[in-house]
């Protein structure tokens, strides 16, 4: 993955990352926002994904369901968030993809296999986002 950071003031900055081909999206995203220290922050991309794995959270049983996508996908929409839970940044993603057919599957992100790319335009945010464990769900949610 390449990046490059095309903005920075007093709201933040602004980054454009660029997947290679074969990166984990999540895992590479992660160790690029904790190496870069990012604590806060809102995302989009677009691009391709050779396979991927979404989600959705069943309720009753507080977990997510995979919903596994083993063909060639374009990425039509990728959007999430970075928040701090025990003191490491967490990305939380959600992704709609469409294969050969034209029929979209969307979820939460858990994995995706980038090829050829992925564009990804990051827009860190002054302010310090946590997560916290919320009793209803399971969930890390984020605490305002």
């Amino acid at each position: 993955m390449e990046f490059k950071e095309l903005s920075s003031g007093d709201h933040g900055r602004t980054y454009l990352l660029v997947f290679s081909q074969g990166d984990e999206v999540m895992e590479t995203l992660s160790g690029w926002c904790e190496e870069h220290r990012i604590t806060a922050a809102r995302f989009t991309a677009i691009g391709a994904f050779r396979d991927a794995v979404l989600g959705w959270f069943d309720w009753e049983a507080r977990e997510y369901r995979e919903i596994p996508i083993d063909d060639q996908v374009e990425v039509l929409a990728l959007t999430g968030d970075v928040a701090m839970k025990d003191e490491r940044p967490v990305v939380h993603a959600h992704a709609v993809v469409s294969g050969r057919d034209g029929n979209a599957r969307g979820g939460h992100l858990m994995h995706g296999h980038v090829r050829p790319t992925l564009e990804l335009v990051l827009d860190e945010v002054p302010a310090h986002l946590a997560k916290r464990h919320d009793d209803a769900s399971g969930l890390a949610l984020i605490s305002p």
